[in-house]
């Protein structure tokens, strides 16, 4: 008999992973909301945190060596937690802009999504969005043809990444267990840690991720060589996390789920 786990649902991070190609709404909105307080931070550090619920994304950069002494420069104190709560709410309608803008799904995301679901997969969706971003996804993936199975977003569990509420809550929702039935798949190392700490295969994505963080057009544009080196760089930082696997692209997922016993 075969005791090898066979993968019953993937849960899929949205954007950097299935739709907004390099990741480019969030990061835009945290730059800007720090601009709008005397503070220039870089889109490095603004993808840093990438993953988090958003307030815990702007706690963590705040925590920031650099960042945390340039608001006491700017401000005369450190930080404080009514500053996360006023940054938070300065950023929300800015991400909610910034995630219709950056609503394109990821190339040829349809067919693959339909390659998994043509082999009994169930297709989940977890975010560290807010509601109302989390819902401007919704609605412009819907009108490019991809509905998953079901979705939840970090406002909707107890605490977002790396706890691995969503998770459990995409599993008790679409009827799929134990954990070794399901795949957790990302474009941020904190989404490597969602789905370990969850106990469920984490896959990391590398090419539209986070960490590769270039638009669609930039991806596209390197040499060759720089393709590999960048692919490999991120590839390597997924795995030093405890990345399962690790695909260039989501075509790549079903022979990455081969792996873990799915005959795929």
């Amino acid at each position: 008999m075969n005791s090898e786990p066979i993968v019953k649902m993937v849960v899929l991070d949205w954007a950097g992973t299935t739709l907004d190609f390099g990741c480019m709404a969030p990061s835009g909105a945290f730059v800007r909301a720090f601009a709008e307080r005397g503070l220039a931070v870089t889109i490095a550090e603004a993808r840093g945190p990438m993953g988090l619920h958003k307030k815990d994304h702007l706690r963590e950069m705040l925590r920031m060596a650099r960042i945390g002494s340039a608001w006491e420069a700017a401000h005369g104190r450190p930080w404080q937690e009514s500053d996360v709560d006023d940054l938070y709410r300065s950023v929300t309608p800015m991400q909610v802009a910034a995630a219709a803008e950056h609503a394109e799904l990821v190339p040829n995301l349809i067919d693959d999504i339909r390659r998994l679901r043509d082999v009994g997969i169930k297709i989940a969706g977890s975010t560290g969005y807010f509601v109302e971003a989390a819902e401007v996804c919704y609605t412009r993936a819907a009108q490019q043809g991809y509905v998953p199975d079901f979705s939840i977003c970090a406002d909707e569990v107890p605490a977002g990444r790396p706890a691995p509420w969503m998770i459990y809550r995409c599993m008790e929702a679409l009827g799929v267990y134990p954990p070794t039935a399901v795949a957790k798949v990302g474009d941020t190392v904190v989404d490597i840690r969602d789905g370990l700490n969850a106990g469920v295969w984490s896959i990391g994505v590398v090419d539209s991720s986070n960490e590769m963080g270039l638009s669609l057009a930039e991806f596209r544009s390197l040499a060759p060589g720089e393709r590999d080196a960048r692919r490999k760089r991120v590839a390597s930082i997924f795995r030093d996390a405890g990345a399962h696997a690790v695909v260039n692209t989501l075509a790549e997922l079903p022979r990455a789920l081969a792996g873990f016993g799915h005959p795929a």
